[in-house]
């Protein structure tokens, strides 16, 4: 890459930073207010992530402060450019897009701050961006061509058929889409997730991120999703999407996946529907014959939102080395443990210190904010390596990293 940022500009964005801690959130709504003035700029974000409670305007808030206050050293903010470059080729953003941001949030900088944006500070975080996005539309340029290179690959949106519908539990479904083309699909590396764009009647366009939650077969992918309270897609997917409809597909994406060769012990902690990525992996691990320990530890309300709960059974019996325990935080009468689950209550991490292996295992965590929030934190009190412990967040994760 041929930019470099001069000391000048680097000095200037660092003295921003007591503004960015006391404005950047008014900023980052006025960037999005303006870029959503463009429908064709709006369609390529999830709304539901955005709003005056939205998450994305606080994550992109927390990102540009972190970015002004590691300027010098921005290797401490490798994984967070990954996942953004990640979540952007799931999305099909392209360096076009590219100049539209850079101009609001100038614009942005300038309506907050008012009088103290100088042309001096506004120049300087100009040089910034774009020092930033270059490294960001490189990152993306491998990423769409290794995905197009691979068998099955594909540039874009593709067109998939729902082959299979599955009721899970009450909450979940699964879907298992083929390409209507009959192609092959790329392999996805187990944790990965699609993005679907849904064209739902009386909407605008919605993009959603969803887990695949089955192994890499060449041939097809499963989602399984959770039916959100007023959620307009997953209602929308659970209601009106049945085998024989058509979606759109972008290639699997996503920087939280099982690393290729399992030396260590292997804990899967999940929470609710955090279990989909979880069942990718376990079958990957059980269908490649991985020689290592491996502990699925799953958490859910009940017998009535426990999803997959045979077939990660059956998974399980296919190997010695898998060992799986589910917590049902409020069984019903019907629900008997030792039959439908191990331990009542909530997973705590002074039942994972007792039974998982702290000082050797791989961590692997998906669930909600909270569930995620205070096992990433137990681990790492515990003296778990942070390069141990791996963790998918359902939304922009930037708030859960600093926590």
């Amino acid at each position: 890459m041929s930019r470099t940022l001069s000391e000048q500009t680097i000095a200037i964005v660092k003295a921003t930073v007591p503004a960015l801690e006391a404005h950047g959130l008014d900023i980052t709504r006025a960037m999005y207010a303006r870029l959503f003035q463009d429908p064709a700029i709006r369609d390529l974000f999830n709304q539901s992530h955005h709003g005056e409670t939205g998450s994305q305007p606080k994550a992109l808030a927390a990102a540009v402060l972190a970015y002004a206050q590691n300027i010098e050293n921005l290797g401490v903010l490798a994984e967070a450019v990954e996942r953004i470059a990640q979540k952007h080729v799931g999305l099909q953003i392209l360096p076009e897009h590219y100049p539209a941001v850079a101009t609001a949030l100038l614009a942005a900088i300038k309506d907050v701050l008012g009088d103290a944006a100088t042309n001096e500070i506004l120049e300087a975080w100009g040089e910034a961006y774009w020092f930033l996005a270059d490294i960001l539309i490189g990152r993306e340029a491998q990423l769409y061509e290794t995905l197009t290179d691979q068998p099955g690959g594909w540039r874009g949106w593709r067109d998939f058929a729902v082959v299979e519908k599955h009721q899970e539990s009450e909450i979940i479904t699964s879907f298992v889409l083929r390409p209507v083309d009959g192609g092959a699909v790329v392999r996805h590396k187990p944790g990965q997730y699609l993005t679907l764009w849904l064209d739902i009647p009386g909407e605008h366009p919605l993009k959603r991120n969803y887990s695949i939650s089955a192994a890499p077969n060449g041939e097809t992918y499963r989602i399984s999703v959770k039916r959100e309270p007023q959620g307009i897609a997953s209602g929308w997917l659970h209601d009106h999407v049945e085998v024989g409809a058509t979606l759109k597909v972008s290639v699997p994406a996503g920087e939280f996946f099982l690393a290729d060769a399992a030396e260590r012990p292997i804990v899967l902690l999940s929470g609710g529907v955090g279990l989909t990525p979880m069942v990718s992996m376990l079958e990957s691990l059980v269908r490649e014959g991985a020689s290592v320990p491996i502990h699925y530890v799953h958490g859910t309300l009940n017998g009535s939102t426990h999803a997959m709960r045979d077939y990660v059974r059956a998974l399980a019996e296919q190997s010695s080395d898998v060992r799986v325990t589910t917590f049902y935080q409020q069984p019903r009468t019907e629900d008997v443990q030792g039959r439908d689950y191990d331990q009542e209550g909530l997973i705590t991490g002074d039942w994972l210190r007792a039974n998982t292996s702290f000082a050797a295992a791989n961590y692997y965590l998906c669930g909600p904010k909270p569930f995620l929030r205070a096992f990433v934190g137990e681990l790492t009190l515990a003296g778990v390596p942070r390069d141990r412990i791996h963790f998918e967040f359902f939304g922009p994760a930037d708030e859960l990293m600093a926590a």
